[in-house]
């Protein structure tokens, strides 16, 4: 049950809130964490997408790696349309935001959060982005200790290599790059990815000649399947705390609830912080009003503290429906590495000659292995995926148009834009032999680029997020640079066509929105709100140089849960 008051409230249970709620419960505190979205894998809540089921979990002994198995088919349409952000009863369809002009927001709802489609990549921000860029009020030093916390508490360790690595190293060493080696990445060149994915059973080496069962406990740790984007419940039959990728639902939710202090309320839309305001005072957070997303019943809970954690998008949202001070920041600044997708194919006989088989099979081993850092400019990294996602991704749209329509005589790819039609079967037929590059650049933030509120626009909780982009030529320069080194190492191990996407501007990693240093102060305490803080990704200053953003988000997380207690408990 939810209790009236509480030491903490946590907005979101998404890849960062879990964590910071964590780090209060282990002092003592008692915290709630309300998420929007449902809760896959616990008891409470057996069929999650058909009826309210209970009302909050205060237990680890509720989660249950059985249900996450039933739960994640790892069947693609089904599951981005179960974890894709909006109400857990999808017969009211999604939550909407408004995104003018071409491109996309994949987020998902529920405890986990995007983390639940996230690919496992653990890098750390360049030291560079925060240490010489200006935006952030605190030194890369200040991460580095939180950095080892959350890596440990995921076991965050290079991917294991398989075909579609071999051929990205091969390609990267011939076109001059050099093997990276650390975990603060200070100059160019090309590493294993750091993965938050448990190693794979020592039975699975390529020697072993495993041809035994992969669910547990025959096999422990990953399985070397594809499946990070869909939810990935591996090895089937395992543990909950045991399933191999460390989304935040599996390595922070466990240990928050070990504590006792915790208590998570799914299916609770926050729609209001309420403040107070002593005469002469800055407002102070007081608690917040929540909407039950499957009954429509409005809440209130009372808090000494209140953590937003509801992501980039949504957390400027519930700042500005709330009616909370004017910051110009507030919703400013926003960051989502403008992506990008190159795609090259190889001929069978070369990869015979290769790798000594007619096919890369990009659906063996983790969906990102090996990486690409280039600070300053960004990094790239493969991205492999079943087919359907694979060709949304690399194929399904562009800022350029119907490839037919492009001539990219001048450029290192040989096909740019839209693929549909023949042209879009035949390549996919060759799937088996694509490797598929993925592309995120080091874009800096621009006032201009953000997440507004549209008052003629609501839905049940309010008056919806509007969210612009206009990449600067700047970004667009970092990007093609990334496209065509991309393009050089693809050519360079032996792919015979290579295709760009020049994707739209889609919003997979956001940051920004609530920057420290510009919206929150140096342990993310609202300038403006006392008692208010911010423990997402949205408080990221800029957007850390390009890499995956998730080990930042964590660690800053961590750090802010650690100020919370310094100051007020």
């Amino acid at each position: 049950m939810v209790a009236d008051s509480y030491d903490a409230v946590v907005v979101g249970a998404g890849g960062d809130g879990p964590v910071a709620a964590w780090k209060l419960a282990e002092a003592g505190l008692s915290v709630l964490v309300l998420e929007a979205g449902p809760f896959h894998g616990n008891e409470n809540w057996p069929t999650p997408h058909e009826d309210p089921g209970g009302e909050a979990s205060s237990s680890v002994e509720d989660l249950s790696g059985d249900l996450l198995d039933e739960q994640f088919t790892t069947r693609e349409f089904e599951m981005i349309n179960k974890l894709v952000f909006g109400p857990a009863d999808h017969e009211r369809g999604f939550w909407f935001r408004k995104f003018p002009g071409d491109g996309a927001i994949l987020q998902c709802a529920g405890v986990g959060g995007t983390t639940l489609h996230y690919l496992g990549n653990h890098p750390r921000a360049y030291p560079a982005s925060i240490d010489e860029q200006g935006h952030w009020p605190i030194d890369y030093a200040d991460l580095v200790p939180y950095y080892q916390e959350v890596e440990a508490m995921c076991e965050v360790a290079p991917a294991p290599t398989t075909a579609k690595e071999e051929l990205f190293v091969r390609g990267a060493e011939a076109a001059g790059w050099d093997l990276l080696d650390g975990k603060n990445v200070t100059e160019a060149g090309y590493r294993p990815q750091p993965n938050a994915i448990k190693q794979p059973d020592e039975r699975l080496h390529v020697d072993a000649d495993y041809e035994g069962s992969f669910t547990y406990p025959d096999v422990e740790g990953d399985t070397l399947a594809l499946g990070n984007i869909t939810g990935n419940p591996h090895p089937r039959g395992a543990p909950f705390e045991e399933k191999a990728k460390q989304a935040s639902n599996v390595s922070f939710v466990p240990p928050a609830l070990e504590t006792g202090n915790v208590t998570i309320r799914p299916n609770a839309f926050v729609t209001d912080v309420k403040t107070e305001t002593a005469l002469g005072d800055a407002p102070t957070a007081t608690g917040v009003e929540f909407r039950d997303t499957w009954s429509g019943a409005e809440e209130a809970v009372e808090a000494e503290v209140v953590v937003l954690a509801a992501g980039a998008i949504e957390t400027p949202r519930l700042w500005l429906n709330s009616g909370l001070p004017d910051n110009d920041w507030v919703g400013k600044g926003m960051t989502i590495h403008l992506p990008d997708s190159v795609m090259g194919l190889w001929d069978a006989d070369d990869l015979e000659e290769t790798i000594g088989k007619p096919t890369i099979d990009q659906y063996q081993g983790q969906d990102s292995a090996v990486r690409f850092d280039y600070p300053g400019v960004g990094m790239f990294q493969p991205i492999t995926a079943a087919p359907g996602i694979g060709a949304f991704l690399g194929f399904g749209a562009s800022a350029s148009g119907f490839a037919f329509r492009n001539d990219p005589a001048e450029a290192p790819w040989d096909t740019m834009g839209r693929l549909a039609g023949r042209e879009l079967k035949e390549l996919l037929a060759d799937y088996r032999r694509m490797l598929p590059i993925f592309i995120l650049t080091d874009d800096r933030p621009h006032k201009r680029n953000g997440v507004s509120v549209t008052p003629g626009i609501a839905d049940e909780h309010g008056p919806v997020a509007q969210v612009n982009l206009e990449p600067s030529e700047g970004d667009r320069a970092r990007r093609d640079e990334l496209a065509e080194i991309a393009s050089e190492i693809l050519r360079e191990a032996g792919a015979s066509h290579v295709h760009r996407s020049d994707s739209p501007p889609t919003a997979i990693h956001i940051q920004s929105t609530m920057a420290m240093g510009k919206v929150v102060d140096e342990a993310c305490e609202a300038y403006d709100v006392d008692r208010l803080f911010v423990a997402d990704h949205s408080a990221l200053a800029n957007g850390i140089g390009g890499p995956n953003p998730t080990n930042t988000g964590q660690a800053l997380a961590a750090r802010t849960g650690e100020r919370i207690l310094e100051r007020h408990f």
